[in-house]
């Protein structure tokens, strides 16, 4: 188990992670991921790829970090994407209100309260600024937009913004990604980048900072029509924690299969349930603590409004949990978001930009349908309006289209630029017709899974720390799934005698190419080296010694990680060997059974 102190200190020794540009001061919320970090966020971004990507049978992009200002305004985030801010009165600090709460008080989910309330709670728990211990009762709190702005081109240009998340990238293109998609629904687009958030208060490390990447899948649905393949994952467990349990001072957790979610109602939509399961599935594959992981349901206050369902991934990092039965106990953090979108991205855009955000969809066979349908006369409606003529004119066609009982009496009134006009209906010419219809255009509804990489790398070093004593010594290591270990093998030669780093040399060849990440180390003495390569999560270690090149067929020592238990494999036999304990479901025990295990102590040689 492990603390917050514990792995910022492995990180930074071990080249996970670290503050960046500290030769200049550094600037918060900013890091830079060093060899082993960069390695294991690469093989974490390569399993979610394999994952939602290639095993679903969706599509990647690659899109901008930077978008103009009207995708923006579009999307919401230039008038919603706010976080609440407190300032200082007497060292003039910025602190981010919600979690001030959290850490003075009991409350999990600030963030989901009124500022009028939170302002309440800041004086109640007679909470000080964390800079300079004044009061910040009576601070009035305001609204603070996380996106960083930029300008693009010379000058003062074109206004932009870097992406707060990468999401718009996919909506914004939808238009083409639909013709790749040969206009055929379900389909899912996904994007692997950085996204920009200009946090009040960063803070635990990468956990919260203002550059981060994201995975995230838009699956396009017909809200009518589609269905999840639910059955792949019926029965997969999970710990739910739903929005009635939080507000209960005595909420428990639900044990249920995705199955028994749905059928009891306890997730809404069935595709959210769907992919509550995949991932699910998912995390266990790379190393995730079950015991240490649930999905928690957005309360009332912190959905989105247009989401009709909302659901965490999170993860416990503190590795204080007494009880894991105890919603309250723990360090919880989000590391993932699944939400049931609807069509708001698609018809905002629409709405804004210049294109077509729907989808035909043919029907089996061709329809006869009502229609209400409306065709001004022009001649009576120019001279009465002017310029604003075809404005009106589609203002009846629209009219028409959600309400056709409008037009039952002798005029019809319509908004235009903000005010209100009426019309003749015998100048609309509105009647109900008879149309034969191939198909319907379709505004697809959008279901997102959306994971924070940054900090499943983070729950992953967390879950994996631990601590034991191998030969009367202490040791750290990290258990991390050979999946996502920056390291498969590393090679170490006994002694620096030319026959045995020939040798190793030779291993080392053989198992890069046989497509295994290795490391060759030769600095120190073996047990330091075994040290090192624990403390970064390396599975497995060979070690070329004296009997390696003195008996035939030539042999090394293997040794596992977690156990430290040892076996001689045959040189040519290696690197298959190592492959097979590496792949997925592969076990070190195999090994014990098959080769001779050596109980000899060389950790301390």
């Amino acid at each position: 188990m492990s603390d917050g102190a514990d792995i910022a200190e492995l990180a930074k020794r071990r080249g996970f992670f670290f503050g960046a540009n500290e030769a200049y001061g550094g600037v918060a919320g900013f890091y830079t991921f060093g060899p082993e970090g960069a390695a294991l966020k690469r093989n974490v971004e390569a399993a979610w790829r394999d994952r939602f990507t290639v095993r679903e049978g969706n599509d990647e992009i690659e899109s901008p970090t930077i978008a103009p200002e009207a995708v923006f305004e579009a999307s919401g985030h230039l008038d919603g994407f706010d976080d609440m801010l407190v300032e200082c009165g007497e060292c003039g600090e910025s602190h981010r209100a919600d979690h001030l709460i959290e850490d003075a008080s009991d409350i999990e989910e600030a963030e989901s309260l009124p500022i009028p309330e939170v302002e309440e709670l800041i004086a109640a728990y007679e909470v000080a600024c964390p800079t300079c211990g004044a009061a910040l009762a009576g601070r009035s709190i305001e609204e603070f937009n996380l996106m960083f702005a930029t300008s693009i081109g010379p000058g003062s240009g074109q206004p932009g913004y870097l992406r707060p998340e990468t999401a718009q990238g996919i909506f914004v293109e939808f238009p083409r990604l639909k013709e790749y998609a040969r206009n055929t629904l379900p389909f899912g687009i996904t994007q692997i980048g950085r996204a920009y958030r200009n946090e009040i208060s960063p803070r635990k490390g990468i956990v919260r900072t203002r550059e981060f990447t994201q995975a995230e899948l838009e699956q396009f649905v017909d809200p009518d029509t589609d269905e999840p393949p639910l059955s792949r994952v019926a029965d997969v467990p999970l710990r739910l924690y739903p929005a009635d349990e939080q507000e209960d001072p005595d909420g428990e957790y639900v044990e249920a299969t995705v199955r028994e979610a749905v059928a009891e109602g306890i997730v809404a939509s069935d595709w959210v349930a769907y992919y509550l399961g995949v991932a699910r599935e998912w995390y266990e594959r790379i190393g995730v603590d079950g015991d240490r992981f649930r999905f928690r349901q957005h309360l009332p206050g912190e959905r989105a409004h247009y989401a009709a369902d909302c659901w965490d991934a999170e993860s416990e990092v503190s590795g204080a949990v007494e009880d894991h039965e105890d919603p309250a106990d723990g360090d919880w953090i989000e590391i993932a978001g699944f939400a049931y979108r609807g069509d708001y991205d698609l018809s905002k855009h629409a709405e804004h930009g210049d294109d077509d955000f729907t989808v035909f969809q043919q029907y089996d066979e061709p329809r006869t349908v009502e229609r209400a349908v409306v065709d001004p006369d022009m001649s009576v409606l120019g001279p009465a309006f002017g310029g604003q003529a075809g404005d009106v004119a589609d203002a009846l066609r629209d009219l028409a289209a959600r309400d056709p009982d409008a037009f039952e009496g002798e005029t019809v009134a319509v908004e235009v630029d903000g005010e209100e006009v009426t019309v003749d209906t015998d100048v609309a010419n509105f009647r109900i017709e008879e149309q034969t219809e191939a198909g319907e255009h379709v505004t697809p509804h959008v279901v997102e899974p959306s994971f924070g990489v940054d900090r499943t790398v983070y729950t992953l070093l967390a879950h994996a720390y631990d601590e034991d004593r191998i030969d009367g010594e202490e040791r750290t290591y990290l258990s991390l799934s050979p999946e996502v270990a920056p390291t498969d093998v590393a090679v170490f030669p006994l002694v620096g005698e030319a026959a045995l780093e020939e040798l190793a040399d030779g291993v080392v060849a053989d198992l890069r190419a046989a497509g295994l990440s290795v490391a060759h180390d030769d600095s120190g003495n073996i047990g330091r080296r075994y040290r090192r390569q624990d403390e970064v999560g390396t599975p497995l270690s060979v070690t070329v010694d004296h009997e390696s090149v003195e008996e035939a067929p030539m042999t090394v020592t293997v040794r596992d990680r977690d156990t430290t238990a040892q076996v001689r494999v045959p040189v040519d036999e290696l690197a298959t060997e190592l492959e097979g304990v590496l792949a997925a479901g592969g076990s070190f025990e195999r090994l014990l059974e098959t080769y001779d295990r050596v109980d000899t102590d060389v950790t301390r040689s």
